[in-house]
């Protein structure tokens, strides 16, 4: 189970503000790294999302924490993203992504397995959103079975090198 994650972001304060609200929870800022913020869904986890800002990188510290550095930029796009769920419903994310001018879309996921709402964070970052519903979906889609059939697809399909 994920309890945090962080993700890098031009304005921290705003993506968390608005994360946090996707939960119906708060947002505050989140030391040790000036300018991080985190969103707090406020469940019995301890679920919260770390903002940086977007030029913060992580290198490794002492025993306590890792050395945060300043790097001079960062690509637009990466390999990262996240599902989380949120008791919106649809129209309610989508409005969200409107009206923080973020690309927000219900996508569906393999031939049918489950949908999502792709908020691109800052249009940058990708999370997707699972509403009650998808969240329903989601869990009937997730199974430990379904995963190893995928995984064993996957290796059936793997063609060795020549």
């Amino acid at each position: 189970m994920i309890f945090h994650a962080s993700i890098p972001t031009q304005n921290p304060e705003r993506v968390a503000r608005t994360l946090a609200e996707l939960w119906g929870g708060f947002a505050a800022p989140f030391s040790p790294f000036e300018g991080a913020w985190m969103a707090v869904a406020g469940d019995d986890r301890g679920t919260i999302i770390e903002t940086y800002p977007s030029n913060l990188t992580l290198t490794p510290g002492d025993t306590r924490e890792p050395v945060g550095k300043l790097a001079t930029s960062r690509a637009q796009y990466s390999g990262f993203h996240m599902a989380v769920a949120s008791p919106l419903s649809v129209e309610q994310v989508i409005a969200i992504g409107e009206r923080e001018g973020w690309r927000a879309v219900r996508c569906t996921r393999g031939n049918n397995f489950f949908d999502v709402i792709e908020l691109w964070i800052e249009n940058s970052t990708l999370i997707e959103v699972l509403t009650p519903e998808m969240q329903a979906q989601y869990l009937g889609f997730a199974t430990p079975e379904n995963f190893r059939a995928m995984a064993e697809q996957a290796s059936a399909s793997v063609v060795a090198p020549q």
